[in-house]
């Protein structure tokens, strides 16, 4: 092993050792050449209540990598709050800041040029994609190391039944923010199988992340000992030359599809996992993971698919547990952080709690848990979790309300002027015409209350939105897409089992208003966002930038 800062020009190697020396690493390390240099790329900061538990965790690495010979150094990127950016325009930002997290880490580790691998640390929606995205561009020896879902003390029903009492006006701000104390207790993940926990255990299911790293619960000594062990196997991955792009193979994002369909994982995951094979040069398209989940059962009834929590999961076994019960389908010849193959990892007695992680050939384990439907309103595809739909919903037909942002729909709501019976059209809100593509979950919480409704949208969906809601059409309305074509009062019909949805207007209508259409273009005041916008492609190929 020959160490990146030893590589240097020797003059600038001395500069570069003596800067690092300044900062406080030890002359003696520095001067090792047997003791690989491991970059700490942290998102811990006071905002998020996924990352304020990476600080402690932090120091757990460094020591995993001390015992294993390494010298750790760290350094800081961002992490947004997807909770706290909800429902106004900031959440215009979540998405680009995906980004934003990739390149910090690759100027960083990069521009610096003496790092030899990095442990990532991340816990929440778009930062654990940044960091997955990071590791396969900068390709150094690398691991994950999350936060881990809070504990939760009551039901994910019963945290939705207090916010709906807040919407009719049945409890106080006070009580809303004591209650759901209840269910996020402390710092960690939210509990439920959104984005973020579906990332987590999608980092797992690709090998980048230890077993049971996933969903050690926050704030245990277990997720302690799980973020030492991973910087003692960053150092051994260094020494063995094992890459992400060792590890991150087509094989193993096809394995990572058949774990998102096993689970009900978040729609978001079809914008990441897109975006990530896009930088290891590979691929994983909407219509891949259609056909994955065509025959794949769901297993597990996790909120949003049931009315239990990830500590649920992580208490019948974790994705360790998953893996098992699925490891027919799955390619155990792929390489994982552990050094060994997936397969090595699960040859062993793994327990598993059947009420919680079912059979594939139970009868409450079906398939289509995700489904991609097209139609003349969605001819390159839209996406709908199809396990947390209401059965009477799966054919739905309604009269379309539509709405040019997100702030247009609360308004009309708070209004009381959306009606049982109404598809709620929101477009603008895609990566482009957003911009920055929103999450829309609040609009999918106050449909809920509404009889018989749909939300169809342009924009994205929290992991823990259920109901009839439709997102991440494409094309977006500022591409000209059907949906900016839609009219108070057309008719929409949605039919999952046929993966459809339609909008009942003649195709010379939709010709007639094409040629009268211009795009609403929103003001943005920011100048990420306008860079973002003139950059960024469609949410079906990941909403990738084109550089």
């Amino acid at each position: 092993m020959q160490r990146a800062i030893d590589k240097l020009e020797p003059f600038q190697r001395a500069i570069s050792k003596a800067h690092l020396a300044s900062a406080g690493v030890s002359i003696d390390s520095l001067e090792d050449p047997n003791k690989p240099i491991i970059a700490i790329a942290n998102s811990w900061n006071e905002v998020c209540p996924g990352h304020e538990p990476l600080r402690q965790l932090a120091a757990e690495v460094k020591k995993g990598i001390l015992e294993a010979g390494g010298e750790p150094i760290e350094f800081n990127t961002i992490g947004m709050c997807d909770g706290i950016a909800q429902g106004h325009p900031g959440m215009r930002y979540c998405l680009p800041h995906r980004e934003i997290i990739t390149d910090s880490c690759e100027a960083m580790i990069v521009g610096e040029g003496v790092f030899d691998g990095v442990v990532y640390m991340g816990s929440c929606d778009k930062i654990i994609p940044g960091m997955l995205n990071a590791a396969a561009r900068i390709n150094l020896p690398a691991a994950l190391v999350t936060a881990g879902p809070c504990y939760d003390e009551i039901k994910p029903s019963e945290s939705k039944a207090l916010r709906a009492r807040f919407l009719r006006g049945e409890a106080t701000e006070r009580e809303v923010i004591e209650g759901t104390l209840k269910y996020y207790t402390g710092p960690g993940i939210c509990p439920f199988l959104g984005t973020a926990n579906t990332m987590g255990c999608l980092t797992e299911a690709l090998g980048m992340m230890l077993p049971y790293g996933a969903l050690w619960p926050s704030s245990t000594s277990q997720r302690r000992f799980s973020a030492r062990q991973t910087g003692a196997a960053v150092v051994e991955l260094v020494r063995r030359g094992i890459r992400p792009s060792d590890i991150m193979t087509q094989a193993a994002l096809d394995n990572a599809v058949k774990v998102l369909a096993s689970i009900g994982g978040s729609l978001n995951a079809l914008v990441h996992l897109p975006a990530l094979a896009h930088e290891l040069g590979l691929s994983v398209t909407w219509d891949q993971v259609a056909d994955v989940t065509s025959h794949t059962p769901v297993i597990c009834n996790v909120v949003p698919n049931g009315d239990i929590s990830c500590i649920n999961l992580y208490k019948a076994g974790g994705v360790p547990a998953v893996l098992k019960t699925i490891e027919s389908d799955l390619d155990g010849s792929v390489l994982t952080v552990t050094g060994k193959t997936l397969a090595q990892n699960l040859d062993r007695d793994v327990p598993c709690d059947r009420s919680v992680i079912r059979t594939q050939d139970d009868p409450a384990s079906v398939c289509n848990g995700i489904q991609v439907l097209y139609g003349n309103l969605a001819p390159e595809g839209a996406l709908v979790k199809t396990s947390a739909v209401p059965a009477d919903l799966h054919v739905w037909t309604g009269k379309a309300q539509v709405f040019n942002s997100e702030e247009e729909a609360f308004a009309a709501y708070d209004k009381h002027l959306i009606k049982p019976g109404t598809g709620v059209v929101v477009r603008y809100e895609g990566p482009k015409g957003g911009p920055g593509m929103k999450e829309l979950h609040r609009v999918t919480e106050i449909m809920k209350g509404i009889p018989n409704s749909a939300v169809i949208t342009d924009g994205r969906f929290s992991g823990a939105s259920g109901g009839l809601s439709v997102g991440y059409l494409c094309p977006e309305a500022l591409d000209g897409g059907a949906i900016a074509l839609v009219q108070d009062g057309d008719e929409i019909h949605i039919d999952l089992s046929q993966n459809l949805i339609e909008l009942h207007v003649s195709d010379e209508e939709l010709a007639a208003r094409k040629a009268a259409w211009t795009p609403v273009i929103r003001e943005n005041g920011g100048h990420v966002l306008k860079r973002y916008a003139a950059q960024v492609a469609s949410a079906k190929t990941g909403a990738v930038l084109d550089a």
